[in-house]
């Protein structure tokens, strides 16, 4: 008779072999009953709707939502595949948001079906899929993107809303950017007869400066004989110079969103102080700081470190030998990276004190950061060489985040769009919030994302001569909400308020100590 650990690790090999082809989405036919069974009861897989499961770690927590999140567009893929075949597609709206490579977790994701029945199908953690019975639309072009049928980016473009321009601007302005020439859209426009939808997309062209494809539109809908008036959908205005020849959506949609949240930072912001005339007593507090400040920040990213502990790997005295079986080794060698990386981050302050652009010196030190951040767990042997090589090659996850970091690709066009922006913005205050939630956006490394993206907060708040500001642990959770805020919903608002109140709160304790 076969042991409890051996019939479950039969029913793990099971599993597995699932998983090598490939599959997210689990379809209870698959596993037969009894390992199906023994699967759920020791948590290596959860029903997500009735006959229907996804793999999740088993130590994962109650109401942790992490698995859902990372395997939802692979499962809706294959659910849908499995469901409709080819007879369904994305809504065109959220088809541009794929198109933008917006692959943030929707609360609910619209599918329009030939077989649909108007039904809501409810999905863990308030997701759903709503399936509307509905024809595609004549001349609507249908193209798969990892996995999803979605509307070509042209025939979503000519398809959606015209209030999806007000609601969701920046994805419609990233859509209409990655469009070159006129034809892709005129062939539809044409046969289908859609002037007023061919008015509105020239007014739209327009407003991102792209002229001569409103120009083509209007020319070629009138010369084929259509009255045509151009309207513009957007509520506002856009620099021209904002949306260049750049082509990736990931550039295009953080210049867009930086445009957009700049002010509402400035809005809330204490003005800034401006360089301290003292170089030396800024860079004495910046280091007096430092052991609260690295207690709080490896404390936000759940390791375990103490003040005493903090101060042993600073000054050297935590013996890495003595401690190599300890359960705390992993915590002290993060806590020996965050001081390495921290000697890296004053000595960029010091070139901005002295008056170089905190944009490029970012740009040319974060690299230094990163590798001190992570140099000590390498030589102790805990993380491979290679995760000292840079940008990850691999796609990134957050836990209990809807947001979708951007992938492996993307990052490489992204991150200098960031440095370049930080480079060009004027507003200390803005380079400090956006710098900071725009890295987190991005998520370019595999690990340590948070704690390089304070430090760029710090950075560039002395860049205006604004204190040292820690992000205390105890805030952890309003923290996180405010980002989540910012990357799903568009909504900078709490994060700039959240941060404004620590740097307010920073200043008056520097006016405290000068008395």
């Amino acid at each position: 008779m076969a042991l409890p650990g051996e019939k479950l690790a039969a029913s793990l090999e099971i599993l597995k072999s699932i998983q090598d082809h490939g599959i997210t989405a689990i379809k209870a036919s698959t596993i037969d009953r009894i390992n199906r069974d023994r699967l759920k009861k020791n948590g290596f897989i959860k029903e997500v709707l009735k006959g229907w499961y996804i793999a999740t770690p088993s130590n994962e927590q109650p109401g942790d939502s992490t698995s859902w999140y990372t395997s939802y567009w692979l499962f809706c893929a294959e659910f849908l595949a499995d469901k409709y075949g080819d007879k369904y597609f994305i809504a065109p709206e959220q088809s541009l948001q794929i198109h933008a490579a917006n692959w943030t977790v929707p609360s609910q994701l619209i599918v329009r079906t030939e077989k649909g029945t108007n039904h809501n199908t409810p999905l863990p953690f308030g997701t759903s899929l709503w399936n509307w019975q509905v024809l595609p639309p004549k001349n609507a072009e249908i193209v798969t993107v990892e996995g999803l049928r979605v509307m070509s980016l042209a025939s979503a473009l000519i398809y959606c809303s015209p209030a999806a321009f007000k609601t969701n601007p920046t994805e419609l302005r990233t859509c209409l950017s990655m469009i070159t020439d006129s034809s892709v859209l005129l062939n539809i426009l044409l046969n289908g007869g859609h002037s007023t939808i061919a008015g509105r997309l020239a007014g739209a062209f327009r407003n991102i400066g792209k002229d001569k494809i409103a120009d083509d539109i209007i020319k070629t809908m009138k010369a084929a004989d259509y009255e045509i008036k151009e309207t513009d959908p957007f509520d506002n205005k856009i620099p021209s110079s904002l949306i260049g020849r750049e082509k990736s959506p990931y550039v295009n949609r953080i210049k867009l969103m930086w445009h957009e949240m700049r002010t509402t930072v400035i809005k809330h912001f204490p003005p800034s102080p401006g360089l301290p005339t003292n170089t030396e007593a800024y860079m004495k507090a910046v280091e007096d700081i430092y052991v609260m400040d690295a207690y709080h920040s490896l404390s936000i990213e759940r390791y375990k470190v103490s003040p005493e502990l903090i101060e042993r790997v600073k000054n050297g005295t935590w013996n890495f030998r003595e401690n190599e079986n300890d359960k705390k080794q992993r915590d002290a060698m993060a806590a020996r990276g965050y001081w390495q990386a921290a000697q890296q981050v004053q000595k960029s302050i010091m070139q901005i004190l002295d008056g170089k652009n905190a944009g490029t010196v970012a740009d040319n030190d974060h690299g230094d950061w990163y590798r001190e951040l992570f140099a000590p767990s390498v030589t102790a042997g805990i993380l491979p060489a290679s995760d000292l090589a840079g940008y990850r090659n691999h796609q990134v996850y957050i836990s209990n985040s809807m947001h979708v970091p951007i992938n492996k690709d993307g990052v490489r066009d992204a991150m200098p769009a960031l440095f370049e922006l930080l480079t060009n913005e004027t507003e200390a205050s803005v380079r400090a919030v956006l710098g900071h939630f725009i890295f987190a956006f991005i998520h370019p490394y595999m690990d340590g994302n948070g704690r390089m993206a304070r430090f760029l907060m710090n950075v560039m708040l002395a860049s205006g001569g604004y204190p040292w500001t820690v992000i205390p642990v105890q805030l952890r959770n309003g923290y996180m909400n405010a980002l989540e805020s910012a990357s799903v919903q568009r909504n900078i608002e709490p994060f700039a308020t959240f941060l404004t109140n620590l740097v307010n709160e920073a200043l008056k304790g520097r006016q405290v100590a000068e008395i």
